[in-house]
């Protein structure tokens, strides 16, 4: 069977920019006196790591309160602008037609949308009559590298026809000037929204790099690391602050056991792809899988330039790391691309060397 190939990758955001200093600023007000002292509540954003995030929103709308309908039809009307943006950019790179696309898997875990968006999009997009579709949701910051290894598995089924993946994430919906809590300041800190595509096909002449597997780890009893507890407002986040020092214990078995399911060794990984997630995140990615400290250098910058946009963020690494963004590893060799989400989880995917 041909293994499926990644033909194209594109990314997108809206276009209000958040600057830190002032999104830092707002929430002082906002928050003045409650769960942080001000000094510590703009330290909180200093230490980010980031610098602007893109918003769907400009930043005053978000220090205004904001019922469940409001949120979720911000989220329907932008989400789709962003799939329709994002999924274009995606074809045009690769080719071909949206009714060129034979399966359609959706990731979006950041507002609730039945019909799914795909198909909110598809007089927009053109889709065939006949397209298959997969929504998917729940999977948080994973949900970009999980999508992509759905996407291969499901190009194997059909090699005659590409599948077409989209994340969408307006994460950003979810600051809530009424949680007064450390893990809502905390997300208010770090949140921002984008949109990632990319066009995966089995077919024999299909030319791009080689997915050539995909892998998945979940912990059990571990519900209260990450994820969204619901309430007549919207989404709250729930972020537990132990995810660095447990990425640094657990992500080294992880990564192991998906090396094993490849075949490979850490020796012919060019370079990993990872989810930067926050800024003491990253330095326990680095630990855990036994990179020289500052390894990753790409991470650190979509990290300042867009902040955590959950699902996507992964893929705008790679995008860059592909475009030769990383000073640290060449990106024409084989690339283990990972995230972890709630779960908890840690998802995998591996990508062939060029021309492999």
């Amino acid at each position: 069977m041909t293994t499926p190939r990644l033909l194209a990758l594109a990314t997108a955001t809206p276009s209000y920019v958040l600057d830190q200093d002032e999104a830092a600023a707002m929430a002082a007000e906002v928050f003045r006196g409650k769960v942080f002292r001000t000094p510590d509540l703009l330290s909180i954003f200093e230490n980010t790591g980031i610098r602007t995030r893109k918003a769907v929103r400009p930043l005053a709308w978000y220090g205004e309160p904001h019922g469940w309908p409001e949120r979720n039809a911000v989220y329907l009307e932008n989400a789709q602008d962003l799939y329709v943006e994002v999924a274009n950019k995606a074809l045009a790179a690769a080719g071909l037609q949206a009714s060129d696309i034979g399966q359609l898997v959706t990731v979006s875990s950041s507002g609730i949308a039945t019909p799914s968006l795909e198909a909110r999009a598809a007089g927009r997009m053109g889709f065939r009559a006949g397209v298959r579709r997969t929504p998917v949701f729940g999977l948080g910051c994973g949900g970009g590298v999980a999508g992509l290894g759905l996407a291969e598995r499901l190009a194997r089924t059909d090699p005659e026809l590409p599948v077409l993946l989209v994340i969408v994430e307006l994460s950003s919906l979810a600051v809530r000037p009424d949680a007064a809590t450390k893990e809502n300041i905390i997300s208010s800190a770090l949140f921002g929204d984008g949109a990632a595509a990319a066009v995966v096909s089995a077919a024999p002449d299909a030319a791009g790099r080689a997915i050539e597997c995909s892998g998945e780890h979940l912990w059990p009893d571990s519900l209260d690391v990450m994820g969204w507890r619901i309430d007549p407002v919207g989404f709250g986040v729930i972020l537990s602050p132990a995810v660095p020092a447990f990425v640094e214990r657990e992500m080294p078995q992880a990564a192991q056991a998906f090396l094993d399911r490849a075949g490979l060794t850490a020796a012919e990984v060019s370079r990993y792809v990872c989810h930067p997630g926050g800024a003491k995140v990253v330095p326990a990615i680095e630990a855990a899988l036994g990179l020289a400290a500052g390894s990753l250098d790409v991470e650190r910058q979509v990290l300042a330039e867009y902040g955590n946009m959950s699902a996507p963020t992964a893929l705008f690494v790679l995008d860059r790391v592909l475009n030769g963004g990383s000073a640290s590893a060449d990106g024409s060799g084989r690339l283990v691309v990972s995230a972890m989400g709630p779960g908890f989880t840690a998802q995998f995917v591996s990508l062939g060397a060029v021309g492999a």
